[in-house]
């Protein structure tokens, strides 16, 4: 199949079929002086910066979805929202080389601990840091409003501090 070929069948499948579904954790973690923090990962392929997302589980609701993938992909455990934060979208390369649109509903999910072993231990390199930084490692434009967003449900703690001080 040559390129153009191959770009004319994605660009049809992308105008013909709805977005695939996935459902994501987004990991936090609240640190008395640095806030809030997330935990990003890196793809397995790209390398590029993620949250855990998956695909649909039978009998399983997204929010529990997402505490599998956060378990599976970072050996984390704790418990997700069952409302979700937000969605963002994106485009999956898939194994057969075709490009599909996914989108994926995000789940807030305060940690509890982390594991030592987990099923996916090795393949990707894990990292907490600041919703800003997070903010900025991510590609997706919709992830990264989402981690802004959902930065502002915490206060700063040392602006906080400060403004006790002042009174």
């Amino acid at each position: 199949m040559s390129l153009l070929d191959r770009i004319t069948a994605n660009l049809t499948l992308l105008l013909r079929r709805p977005p695939e579904q996935q459902y994501a954790a987004l990991c936090y973690r609240k640190d008395g002086l640095a806030g809030v923090e997330v935990l990003l990962l890196t793809s397995r392929e790209t390398r590029r910066w993620v949250i855990p997302k998956g695909w649909p589980m039978k009998k399983k609701k997204p929010h529990a979805v997402a505490e599998r993938e956060a378990y599976e992909e970072a050996g984390v455990r704790g418990k997700a929202e069952k409302e979700p934060l937000g969605f963002f979208t994106y485009l999956k390369r898939l194994k057969s080389g075709l490009t599909v649109p996914v989108r994926v509903q995000v789940h807030a999910l305060a940690v509890e601990s982390m594991l030592d072993e987990f099923p996916e231990k090795g393949s990707r390199q894990l990292e907490w840091v600041a919703c800003e930084e997070a903010a900025k490692r991510v590609r997706e434009t919709e992830l990264r409003d989402l981690i802004l967003a959902f930065s502002h449900r915490f206060p700063n703690p040392v602006e906080t501090k400060a403004r006790a001080v002042g009174r």
